[in-house]
């Protein structure tokens, strides 16, 4: 999901049961610490937050501190494997992790097999899509992932 605040644009994926959020290129990570009947109380980088969801299909509108905001959903991978997005690499589809053959710091080139999931009875390689240097690892083997979620986080 993406909004954008004049010339800023924030971009909120899915991590598990938690999001993590890209803003002006920065990693903000969102838990969920409760949710129930359109309420959210989260911690958003560290301080507390609550926020009230509505949704109609691909659209939300959220409600933080008397100001709402419309996310619109971002389209999925056209092609499955090299989906990248605001310097993560994303799930495809929803699937669950194989195997990680990196971790945070590794340096990689363009090509090299990050991670396989298996999805629908398929095995995907998850691909570095330039040279670079894994920034973070979002998830670990067995881990079950949904579309659009961030794996990987690379660097330049």
């Amino acid at each position: 999901m993406k909004t954008t605040f004049g010339n800023r644009t924030i971009e909120i994926n899915p991590s598990g049961d938690n999001f993590i959020a890209v803003l002006d290129g920065k990693t903000i990570p969102i838990q969920v610490l409760r949710a129930e009947n359109g309420r959210m109380d989260l911690l958003v980088d560290g301080q507390r937050t609550i926020a009230h969801v509505s949704s109609d299909k691909a659209q939300r509108w959220v409600t933080i501190n008397g100001q709402t905001v419309m996310l619109t959903k971002t389209s999925g991978a056209k092609q499955g494997v090299r989906h990248e997005h605001a310097g993560g690499l994303t799930a495809p589809m929803p699937g669950q992790i194989r195997s990680v053959a990196v971790g945070a710091g590794d340096v990689v080139k363009k090509g090299q097999t990050l991670l396989t999931m298996e999805a629908m009875k398929m095995e995907i390689r998850i691909q570095a899509l330039r040279d670079g240097k894994v920034k973070s690892v979002f998830v670990s083997q067995g881990q079950t992932v949904e579309r659009e979620q961030i794996l990987i986080e690379m660097e330049d």
